[in-house]
């Protein structure tokens, strides 16, 4: 039945992006001086959850190596680790610049110094930037000649609003290149779907009645629709049957969103994690009790204003917790699946 399972995993790029030719050549112009072996323009990719964003930087990255000589992609989730180290360390493993460089005790000039003197040109993808600690970071990387900064987050208003952005950061990325994403309608839905189907099923495995039905239930969101189609073929796959049907599809949903939901958690860097994990033991926790608590289990813990920008984040970015009251009233929970 599965003919490649990557095909159906949310984080798999495809060799074809469907509906986006658009953003694809705005992107690749940006990169293309990369190709004459100079600086290519920084970019920024708004757009909701679900739109590509990520697998549209992956794409565009990818078809300029394999069209190029000396470039480098570097890949990080800030989500999973803010602090300039955190992101530098990051950015080096995925480019194999600086492997031997670990991430404690390894200063953030380290980490630069190796980018500058690498011969190679670096496309530093950074997801969820917003969630950087420090913005200055985005200047001492995209002060380099030889790093291209494509920045990735959610909110465009939201990203130039933000009372902590660095005045010079706001100034330099006021200016880069712009691409804004849209939810996808729904029959780019059923081409994306079609296209993994393609990709990673035999023939005759899914009808267009259920195609159709993954992407009315995914609303425009290509990450879940694709999380609906791995499911209820794994499910129908441990069976004794051959086709995935509706009752398939409706069997998955609530594990395909629970899924989501544990995607999002799994990719908590280690302070963000804590938090959230503390919340989700107690059930339901004050505010007061909540940072007393974190103090004690964490190692280094982040200063007052940091954990609550992380709380905030928890809360109307990613939905994972929710609170009531406010000030010292203010209480966090987990909601209801």
């Amino acid at each position: 039945m599965i003919t490649n399972a990557r095909a159906l995993e949310t984080t798999y790029v495809p060799q074809d992006l469907e509906h986006r030719d658009g953003q694809i050549s705005q992107l690749a112009t940006a990169l293309e001086p990369l190709t004459q072996g100079v600086g290519g323009e920084h970019s920024l990719i708004f757009g909701p959850s679900g739109s590509g964003k990520t697998t549209l930087a992956k794409y565009v990255v990818r078809k300029l190596r394999e069209e190029s000589f000396g470039v480098r992609r570097a890949y990080w989730n800030c989500m999973s680790g803010s602090s300039k180290t955190e992101v530098l360390h990051g950015l080096a493993q995925d480019s194999g610049i600086g492997n031997h460089l670990s991430r404690d005790g390894t200063a953030t000039s380290t980490f630069i110094d190796e980018f500058r003197e690498t011969d190679d040109h670096i496309v530093a993808i950074l997801d969820e930037v917003d969630a950087l600690e420090d913005e200055t970071l985005l200047l001492g990387l995209g002060d380099l000649p030889n790093v291209t900064i494509v920045a990735i987050t959610i909110d465009e208003d939201d990203f130039f609003a933000n009372h902590r952005l660095n005045g010079r950061v706001r100034s330099r990325f006021s200016s880069a290149e712009t691409l804004r994403l849209r939810k996808f309608a729904n029959d780019e839905l059923i081409d994306i779907l079609l296209a993994r189907i393609d990709a990673g099923l035999r023939p005759g495995v899914i009808g267009m009645d259920a195609i159709e039905y993954i992407a009315d239930l995914a609303a425009g969101d290509a990450r879940k629709a694709i999380k609906l189609l791995g499911k209820s073929t794994r499910r129908v796959d441990r069976s004794d049957r051959s086709q995935i049907t509706l009752e398939d599809i409706d069997a998955v949903h609530d594990e395909a969103r629970q899924d989501l939901r544990q995607d999002h958690i799994n990719s908590l860097g280690t302070h963000k994690r804590l938090l959230y994990d503390i919340v989700s033991d107690a059930e339901e926790i004050g505010v007061t009790e909540l940072h007393a608590t974190y103090e004690e289990r964490a190692a280094d813990p982040k200063p007052n204003r940091t954990r609550r920008r992380y709380l905030s984040a928890l809360v109307d970015k990613y939905g994972l917790l929710e609170s009531t009251g406010a000030g010292r009233g203010k209480n966090y929970f987990v909601p209801e699946p």
